[in-house]
């Protein structure tokens, strides 16, 4: 182990201790009731709060309750009823896609392997990993949003921006038992402390061995 790992390995444990302090038991926000709920919450969340999702999916899953429905959705009609979240055009898109094949190649269940999530429209790692975490209490991978860059970047967890790359790093730093409770931790903890633009660090029990690097602003999408 080299002595940048080390150091790593250290502040990351440090991390995990002051999340799992202020975040006992950590919890995706989104509002699902299954698996395939949780997919449709998780592919809206792109670039949108997850407060403003909780708003649209209820007379979502009311009009469309399963993949079968949505697969046969009239699409300017579902467009209409998720405008709210944004990139409204591509998710419809997406989602109807999603359903189709959850139909024709899954028997309308929702798969629990990352490879099989990542073939659906619109299911990148990051959403596979939440739908994996949150509705099967798998650990295949850390899903890294932008809350997650941000804050790994700014403890010096990780030298890179890219999601996969941030993924990798941090799932050599911790274990993988912890990965699902760490993303929903770091989502909760970007949100309510370690803001993008203004970071509260005088209330942060991170701030003694943080670096309060800035990671560069045109790699960080909008923060949910």
């Amino acid at each position: 182990m080299n002595s940048l790992h080390a150091q790593r390995r250290i502040c990351a444990q440090k991390t995990l201790a002051a999340l799992k302090t202020r975040y006992p038991d950590p919890a995706t926000q989104l509002v699902a009731g299954n698996a395939w709920e949780l997919l449709v919450a998780t592919v809206l969340a792109a670039q949108c709060t997850d407060a403003r999702v909780n708003t649209v999916t209820p007379a979502l899953f009311v009009r469309w309750p399963d993949p079968e429905a949505l697969a046969g959705a009239d699409r300017p009609e579902l467009e209409s009823v998720i405008r709210p979240t944004g990139f409204y055009r591509n998710k419809s898109k997406n989602l109807i896609g999603a359903a189709a094949r959850l139909c024709d190649v899954f028997g309308g269940v929702v798969p629990r392997s990352l490879e099989e999530l990542v073939s659906l429209p619109g299911v990148a790692r990051k959403t596979a990993n939440v739908v994996l975490f949150g509705a099967f209490g798998i650990n295949e991978g850390l899903a890294v949003d932008t809350h997650v860059k941000r804050i790994a970047y700014r403890l010096a967890l990780t030298e890179e921006t890219n999601p996969d790359i941030v993924e990798k790093d941090l799932t050599a730093l911790f274990q993988r038992g912890d990965w699902g409770n760490i993303n929903h931790s770091m989502v909760l903890f970007g949100r309510d402390i370690c803001h993008a633009r203004r970071p509260r660090c005088k209330e942060c029990e991170m701030s003694a061995f943080c670096h309060h690097r800035e990671p560069p602003r045109k790699n960080f999408g909008r923060a949910s």
